[in-house]
């Protein structure tokens, strides 16, 4: 996977779309990115880069404004102003048609990063605010709360829906980069059921390299919680089987850990592999390695329901700090050792 870390803005623009309004409105001028506006526009754009909710994905072959107008830029065809005012007048267009996507401001985004140049769509639906209100009663000071309906998302808050497309080329493994988030609690018809993938960017999402290894340690777990529940000696073995193949092998063949990890228990194994291949679609898992790292810095046990214990990857492979001791009848001893000194918190 393409992990980005070096991010210029060049240009930006912000333009408001209100459903309440018959029009959009449509800022003349790009914002002036003093240090403080670019620093906020910086935030949200590194954030949204990092995130684990990220997708690739593809155009699809059908024509589509977004796709045509973003190329137009990104090749040097076309003025940066005037293609956000077109890509916002058509995101209000979907708005007002399908009625139940909430307000927002649009900012748009021309970036320049070590894979190449983006243009990012970052749609920062409003927040609620509450503000100070004073007036004047008979001659006294009156101070009430009062709600505001039209901030910006805070550089700490997660944008819900994000593109960042790339120039077009033979030799692209994707075409955008794609955040599609629905807010908890909220029906898909009635946020507008996948319109800011199907309708807006017409594009089609895929897993990538992160994606699938997610998918292939998250559906592991689950087998192993599930079939090997009161045997902690075996889910331990299957646990550090798959962190040792993933931190040293850039693919990972299903059916071979399988046969390293239950060798002649035919229902296990068959079990195992049909499971995993179900969950992600395949028998080889292309791995990120560089997800892995992050993933597997610290790890988090909860053992028997009353115990959290959290501890750094270095530490949990030192045996003269912790080890896990198989008692071989099913059950498995953690011990910590040499403590020199805790805090209670």
């Amino acid at each position: 996977m393409e992990y980005i870390n070096d991010i210029t803005i060049n240009e930006a623009v912000i333009h408001i779309l209100d459903n309440n309004s018959d029009e959009p409105i449509l800022n003349e001028y790009t914002l002036d990115l003093n240090e403080e506006i670019y620093k906020f526009l910086y935030k949200h754009i590194q954030k949204n880069l990092g995130d684990e909710e990220l997708k690739y994905a593809l155009f699809n072959k059908e024509r589509n404004i977004v796709k045509d107008l973003s190329q137009e830029f990104l090749n040097g065809e076309n003025n940066f102003l005037e293609i956000s005012k077109e890509l916002a007048r058509q995101l209000f267009i979907l708005m007002r048609s399908k009625g139940n996507i909430p307000s927002c401001d649009l900012v748009l985004a021309s970036i320049s990063t070590e894979y190449g140049p983006l243009l990012g769509i970052i749609k920062m639906d409003y927040t609620k605010n509450y503000v100070h209100n004073i007036e004047f009663i008979e001659n006294k000071i009156g101070i009430n709360i009062v709600p505001q309906f039209t901030g910006l998302p805070t550089s700490g808050q997660r944008i819900q829906k994000c593109a960042f497309i790339k120039p077009i080329r033979e030799e692209n493994t994707f075409d955008l980069m794609v955040i599609d988030k629905v807010n908890k609690g909220s029906n898909n018809e009635d946020y507008g059921s996948n319109y800011f993938i199907a309708s807006y960017l017409g594009c089609t999402i895929f897993d990538n390299e992160r994606d699938m290894t997610k998918n292939f340690i998250s559906s592991a777990e689950k087998w192993t919680r599930v079939n090997l529940k009161e045997n902690a000696e075996a889910q331990e073995n299957v646990r550090s089987t798959l962190k040792k193949r993933l931190r040293e092998e850039e693919e990972i063949d299903v059916k071979e850990v399988a046969e390293e990890l239950f060798k002649n228990q035919k229902d296990a194994k068959e079990n195992f592999v049909n499971y995993l291949v179900e969950q992600g679609g395949s028998e080889k898992i292309a791995v990120d390695k560089e997800w892995v790292e992050k993933k597997f810095t610290r790890v988090r046990l909860k053992i028997d329901k009353d115990i959290d214990l959290y501890i750094n990857n270095e530490t949990y492979h030192d045996n003269s700090k912790f080890e896990i001791i198989r008692n071989g009848d099913g059950t498995i001893n953690m011990v910590i050792k040499h403590v020199s000194n805790y805090v209670e918190k």
